[in-house]
């Protein structure tokens, strides 16, 4: 895998965890929230493992069912397309 790959998904699933960790810090004292759709973009973006672990660690957004199904959805379908493209010689030749 390339350290290319590797460095953007570190970054974004740090990325995705804080945002989780803001928005949750928000909610509770009633601020200004980070809206869901940038939540899931930045899972989309390659940060799905922080924003699963930020939803676990603090307890965030684990009652919505577009994000108990969708982090997960996402995170499967990153695994998929990163099995896929790794081992696209042996399937492709």
């Amino acid at each position: 895998m390339s350290p290319y790959l590797l460095l953007w998904i570190l970054v974004w699933t740090i990325l995705a965890f804080a945002l989780m960790g803001i928005d949750k810090w928000k909610a509770k004292r009633e601020a200004w929230r980070v809206p869901e759709k940038v939540l899931f973009l930045s899972a989309l973006a390659g940060g799905s493992i922080g924003a699963l672990a930020g939803m676990a660690l603090f307890r965030h957004k684990t009652l919505h069912w577009s994000f108990r199904i969708g982090m997960p959805a996402i995170l499967v379908l990153q695994v998929v397309l990163l099995a896929l493209w790794s081992f696209r010689d042996l399937w492709w030749g």
